[in-house]
């Protein structure tokens, strides 16, 4: 069963910075103009390590650049070292008040855990060299893997109320809240509670992976120095505790005077809702509808008897993708956001876009306790865990 371990934590000192300041979200959701604004922000903001930009004046490149600020700013004592081992109980409050509690410890990849941590997604083929150079450079876990906990009532063992040990706002109006748990008796409650059951990654697959790499390299030279570790936040598998949104696809690359609608008739019936207009655009959007979008229109789909058959699975991903492989050859885009993806259309960056239906929790669950793997994209969890409430150093 996972691992679950206290680890002294690395965090803002409040005197020196305002946390609101200094956090950003995890590399892989950051563009190059929100990098550009984060940076600017603070000239400690997390970013810089996150998505670190060479030195040149100091003839470092990204990632030695990384290591020497992150050595720096705990000179500065802008970082402070906890002084013993803890777990961090973490909220995210979004401005509708719907929270999210997790809690951040060390979970366990090596061998004695590996088996019971379950990616829930397959994932697309993705340099992990990057991440690989920026922790063999910093020996530091700078963002947390997400994982969502099978064991019922998880939440209740380390939830807090009372003034935070660090709060921070985000852009979208977040709040990102950090207590501090160090009471032996908290942390192995907890860690038997993750221990207990098998542990679904929601985000940060290549992270993960990227760590085993890291684990066995350092195992094959016989220094394992806490690499058998990552930093993880992990969530109770539960509808309370979760926001599950889907993932949008976006079409473009396609040849003139291919049918989509007709494509798509394959496997879905296919029913005109409307014009290309905010009105039904909107409409189809806020309503969760599973929908092709184009500037000729918008239609409703409804799978065929037998599409989830001849999909493998009765998941939108999956029966869209007998449409999407069948198209000739093409550019595929994902968007978080129906207005992102619609938008798309509208500036003619993408010529369709199809609005997908999220999962649920139950379907997260079920997947889960079969072993079986999503297909790629099919979730997209949020709010986001902010880089920056707390990094976890490799002991030396």
């Amino acid at each position: 069963m996972p691992r679950f371990e206290p680890f002294a934590g690395l965090r803002y000192d409040s005197a020196h910075v305002d946390l609101s300041s200094v956090v950003a979200p995890p590399y892989d959701v950051i563009g190059p103009g929100e990098r550009a604004l984060l940076a600017g922000s603070h000239s400690a903001n997390a970013v810089r390590v996150e998505l670190p930009e060479p030195d040149h004046r100091a003839g470092l490149d990204r990632y030695a650049s990384a290591a020497e600020q992150l050595a720096r700013w705990r000179e500065e004592g802008i970082l402070v070292l906890d002084p013993t081992p803890s777990l961090y109980a973490y909220r995210m409050t979004t401005p509708a008040g719907r929270a999210t509690n997790g809690v951040i410890g060390a979970l366990g990849i090596d061998g004695a855990s590996a088996g019971s941590i379950l990616p829930h997604e397959q994932t697309l083929p993705k340099p992990k060299s990057d991440r690989l150079d920026l922790l063999r450079a910093t020996r530091t876990n700078l963002s947390p893997i997400w994982g969502l906990s099978l064991d019922p009532g998880l939440t209740d063992r380390f939830l807090r109320s009372g003034a935070p040990d660090g709060a921070a706002l985000d852009g979208d109006g977040v709040r990102h809240e950090l207590w501090r748990i160090d009471d032996p008796d908290t942390i192995a409650s907890v860690a038997e509670a993750v221990g207990s059951a098998p542990l679904v990654l929601a985000d940060g697959h290549h992270r993960y992976e990227t760590a085993v790499a890291y684990y066995h390299e350092q195992a094959g030279a016989g220094a394992p120095g806490g690499a058998d570790l990552v930093m993880a936040l992990v969530v109770e598998l539960a509808e309370d505790q979760l926001e599950v949104g889907p993932i949008h696809r976006g079409l473009s690359g396609l040849p003139d005077g291919l049918d989509l609608v007709d494509a798509f008739a394959s496997w879905f019936d296919v029913t005109r809702a409307g014009d290309f207009d905010g009105r039904t655009t909107g409409a189809l959007g806020e309503s969760g509808a599973l929908a092709l979008i184009m500037p000729s229109g918008a239609w409703l789909l409804s799978p065929k008897d037998g599409t989830a058959e001849a999909a493998g699975a009765d998941l939108d991903s999956s029966m869209v993708a007998l449409v999407i492989a069948e198209l000739p050859d093409h550019e595929l885009e994902f968007f978080n956001a129906w207005p992102d993806a619609v938008g798309a259309v509208e500036r003619e960056e993408a010529q369709a876009v199809v609005l997908m239906r999220p999962v649920t929790v139950d379907q997260i669950a079920e997947w889960a306790r079969a072993g079986r793997r999503m297909p790629p994209k099919t979730t997209y969890f949020h709010p986001k865990p902010r880089t920056g409430m707390v990094f976890r150093p490799l002991p030396a």
